[in-house]
């Protein structure tokens, strides 16, 4: 029986979690649930699982999930630990009974809660982008040193994860990573200016969160995934390549020295790669329904268009300059995001903030999380003065 910390128990990744452990009771057993200020979706998943801890965003929200937990019924006397903040993340993933931490936390919040539990050789389901993209040389330098496994989430990495049990690393000429094209991938360039928050939302294939729905409309989500996998299968970013495919059946591909290409191909369910996860290294039985391979269907393959898409290029340049590139790649593109759904910023702009604020930042290598945490800072004042500033003027 393993015992699960959910980081992030009430975003989607979190909600998708809990349902393959409410299918695989026997095998899996929650532990602690970390949220933030969902306690309307936190509430009722703590009545069915029954966790251990419990840890919410602020001392102000523990005492309302106390209340709100009483007046479902949980009397104080039987309710879980409860925490909150920064300490109780951190708690609840390194604690001694944890088998398994899911890292589903969106945004850096998680970071130092999963590092931490890496540090302390738990198995980590990576569902969190921002681990690996703002901090991957400490993660990847803490998991190496105590033997942690990482099994990656994401759809694409998760299927590169499969791929690469069919040859050695050694082996590996490239990885290929799909990408749907977003909403916009046929809209005139001229056209974007006027797109609005709700039409970026409209993702064609994938039910997400917001901020990874306009990642995904920028192709900024798949530069982040670059990054990750770079960190993930030691790759060069030159050896990862980017490809759209509108029909996000196939996840990933690899190809081999030899030539030979191995494809992964599921249905488009992140209960499909979170149970990978859990489960590996064994396969347990598919928690969806299987593809109807008596359907006709057809695929396409086809590059990005860079003049659309200028966000997967400054993933790249970042990921080639190393160091604080990367952590400021992602504060920038949070902020511009946030700006954008707010209404403050045009669409183009989100990609003319994060550039400007790449060139703002001087470049240094982080010696710990604590300093990646204020590269994080000082990017997101830098972006924050673009979104209502020049960068907004030029696009």
């Amino acid at each position: 029986m393993k015992k699960l910390t959910i980081l992030g128990s009430t975003g989607s990744i979190g909600t998708s979690t809990l349902d393959v452990v409410r299918r695989n009771a026997d095998s899996f057993q929650v532990f602690a649930l970390v949220a933030g200020r969902n306690l309307e979706r936190l509430v009722p998943q703590v009545i069915e699982f029954r966790p251990q801890v419990v840890t919410v965003e602020s001392e102000e929200h523990l005492r309302e999930l106390r209340g709100r937990l009483a007046e479902a019924g949980l009397p104080q006397s039987s309710q879980p630990e409860l925490g909150f903040g920064r300490q109780g993340r951190i708690e609840a993933a390194t604690a001694p009974e944890v088998d398994f931490v899911m890292s589903a936390i969106v945004g850096v919040a998680g970071l130092e809660a999963t590092y931490e539990a890496v540090r302390r050789g738990k198995r980590i389901g990576l569902a969190n982008k921002e681990v690996l993209v703002a901090c991957g040389r400490l993660v990847m330098e803490a998991s190496r040193a105590v033997g942690t496994e990482l099994i990656p989430v994401d759809s694409e990495h998760n299927g590169v994860h499969q791929c690469l049990r069919a040859g050695q690393r050694s082996e590996v000429t490239r990885i290929i990573l799909t990408a749907s094209g977003g909403p916009f991938r046929e809209t005139p360039k001229e056209l974007l200016a006027s797109v609005t928050p709700e039409q970026a939302l409209k993702h064609p294939t994938w039910s997400m969160g917001k901020r990874i729905t306009i990642d995904s409309a920028t192709l900024m989500n798949k530069g982040f995934e670059v990054i990750e996998a770079c960190w993930l299968f030691g790759m060069k970013p030159s050896e990862v390549e980017v490809v759209i495919h509108p029909q996000s059946s196939v996840h990933a591909m690899v190809e081999f020295r030899d030539g030979s290409v191995v494809a992964q191909i599921s249905a488009t369910d992140m209960r499909m790669p979170i149970q990978y996860a859990l489960s590996w290294p064994e396969r347990a039985a598919a928690p969806v329904p299987r593809l109807d391979w008596q359907q006709p269907r057809s695929w396409e393959f086809y590059p990005p268009d860079p003049e659309r898409f200028p966000l997967l290029k400054l993933a790249y340049q970042a990921q080639e300059a190393g160091g604080s590139a990367t952590c400021a790649l992602n504060a920038a593109d949070e902020v511009a995001v946030a700006a954008f759904l707010d209404g403050q910023i045009p669409f183009p702009a989100i990609a003319a903030i994060v550039e400007e604020t790449l060139g703002g930042m001087p470049r240094r290598e982080p010696r710990s999380v604590a300093e990646v945490l204020e590269i994080d800072r000082e990017a997101r004042r830098l972006a924050g003065q673009l979104a209502g500033a020049g960068a907004v003027a030029r696009v």
